[in-house]
């Protein structure tokens, strides 16, 4: 079954890689904005199946999952909550701008920012 481009960046986003791994073009580029950037379809498949081990034993919740979507562009707008098994919790606002063409995702760029607890 095609995805649509909205599914694919919506499962990207909310930490669901392995939907959105068969989209990724053989070159996709995903900026970090402040961290790494990573070049290649092994790279990114590599840093996200390491990202969801790493968070295997976190309870994440979405407060917000909102979708902008244009002809070859999707934008994901989220606030995530991540409480670890320690009882830590960590909230992160994020925006991802995934560029497609022929369905494919050719281009990630991520902003993430951790807000304080209120």
């Amino acid at each position: 079954m095609q995805l649509s481009i909205e599914e694919i960046a919506r499962a990207f986003s909310s930490h669901r890689f392995e939907v959105a791994f068969p989209y990724l073009l053989d070159d996709v580029v995903w900026e970090v904005v402040g961290g790494e950037d990573l070049t290649g379809k092994k790279a990114v498949t590599e840093a996200c199946t390491a990202l969801g081990e790493e968070l295997t034993d976190v309870d994440t919740t979405f407060d917000r999952l909102r979708a902008v979507v244009a002809a070859e562009c999707v934008v994901i707008d989220s606030i995530a909550r991540y409480l670890a098994q320690d009882g830590s919790l960590s909230t992160v606002a994020s925006c991802d701008i995934y560029d497609f063409s022929d369905g494919l995702i050719t281009r990630i760029c991520s902003y993430n920012v951790e807000l304080q607890p209120v």
